[in-house]
């Protein structure tokens, strides 16, 4: 049996499916055939498919597109999503303005 970072293995070439003009990472707008291609180009971890189309890297961190995203990678892999690493995921981070530090600091 081949491990799910097998770079040898043959998951056959990428064919172009009907729905895959779906956006899945809204943030980043990244479309299901987009990650579909980077697994058949040889990206078979989140992490490198998260590196490589910046997918979970927009305003949200992945907390919309995550899960959808793990899904189509496992397809494409032919492999349970459970057997797939998950990538780093970091907390929603929004720009603030420096007098909110101010204003807390005097609270405080």
């Amino acid at each position: 049996m081949n491990s799910v970072n097998d770079r040898n293995r043959d998951i056959g070439e990428y064919i172009p499916a009907p729905d895959d003009d779906m956006l899945v990472c809204r943030c980043e707008e990244i479309t299901k055939g987009e990650i579909r291609r980077a697994v058949h180009e040889g990206m078979y971890t989140l992490t490198e498919i998260r590196r490589y189309l910046r997918i979970g890297m927009g305003l949200c961190q992945g907390q919309t597109c995550s899960k959808m995203v793990k899904g189509i990678v496992a397809r494409e892999l032919g492999v349970s999503p459970a057997e797939l690493e998950p990538a780093t995921s970091r907390v929603p981070m929004r720009p603030i303005e420096m007098d909110v530090f101010a204003r807390e600091r005097k609270e405080a």
